[in-house]
């Protein structure tokens, strides 16, 4: 099924959860924030939201410094 992450239309097969996504696009998920649809995904829900045709899903890595 076809989805947006980051920007680009990107498939994905049916089944994939937000979780999953995650895991395919950065090393460590402690610093990593997920917004689907405009809404920002609970940490503790990446493995139980499943992805559906049209999500549009940004994954951003967090980085601190001063």
């Amino acid at each position: 099924m076809r989805v947006r992450l980051n920007g680009e239309a990107t498939e994905v097969e049916r089944g994939t959860t937000v979780g999953m996504l995650v895991d395919r696009t950065v090393p460590d998920r402690a610093r990593v924030a997920v917004e689907r649809n405009g809404a920002i995904v609970p940490r503790a829900e990446y493995d139980r939201s499943p992805v559906v045709e049209g999500d549009d899903l940004e994954i951003v890595t967090l980085v601190g410094g001063g």
